[in-house]
């Protein structure tokens, strides 16, 4: 379907940063670019505003979100008070089916490499879609179809940031982080589970802080 492919290249361009943070998107460049009808382009747009992944601006139309600190700082609390909540309930409800996916998920985490030669600094596009795939089967044994489908968004949303924290932020042990995840959901530990989580999240937030921060230095009007 036309909109379809259309909607999926612009979500993955975003993804990959191919439009600056702040950058306009511009319906008329982008249905000149793909060969498509404005129609086309401007639902594309409006189901990647309901990703989180763009902005509709009053009177400006559509552009991809700012580096903000307090929309990203906004997008942690959130995950925050969701994730580990229904990851609670993935610990109570998940059965045989959801441990063995969750150990699979996360041994395909750990055997993927975060880092590849062609792509620079940049976490590889493998081992994003992993990371991906293993929080969303720690969820998924909460069995609640609105929870995951809310978690998906903040999910779609703050991977732009933990994409640039990655890059930019502080060194961190992710392999330790999604390890202790794993053991605490598998060992049935709701608490250390939910814990280990919310440290996750929490260090993902405080890096892209202290990456922005020599950012915004130098070009003040970003962070507004």
């Amino acid at each position: 379907m036309l909109s379809e492919r259309v909607y999926a290249h612009l979500r993955a361009a975003i993804m990959r940063g191919d439009h600056a943070p702040g950058a306009a998107l511009k319906p008329q460049d982008l249905a000149r670019e793909q060969g498509v009808s404005l129609a086309v382009v401007r639902e594309a747009l409006v189901r990647v505003v309901g990703d989180g992944l763009a902005d509709r601006l009053p009177n400006r139309g559509f552009a991809v979100p700012a580096l903000s600190h307090r929309r990203w700082q906004e997008l942690a609390e959130a995950r925050r008070t969701i994730e580990p909540a229904v990851l609670r309930l993935s610990v109570e409800r998940g059965d045989v089916g959801w441990e063995a996916d969750v150990r699979a998920a996360h041994h395909r985490l750990a055997r993927t490499p975060a880092f590849v030669p062609e792509e620079g600094e940049y976490y590889s596009e493998a081992w994003s879609e992993a990371h991906r795939v293993f929080h969303r089967t720690l969820l998924a044994g909460c069995g609640n179809p609105v929870l995951l489908e809310t978690s998906d968004r903040l999910w779609a949303a703050s991977e732009l940031a933990r994409r640039w924290s990655a890059h930019h932020g502080p060194g961190r042990d992710h392999l330790a982080e999604h390890r202790r995840l794993e053991e605490a959901a598998l060992a049935r530990d709701a608490d250390a589970a939910a814990e280990a989580l919310t440290r996750h999240l929490t260090l993902t937030a405080d890096g892209l802080t202290q990456a922005e921060a020599p950012r915004t230095a130098q070009h003040p009007k970003a962070g507004r």
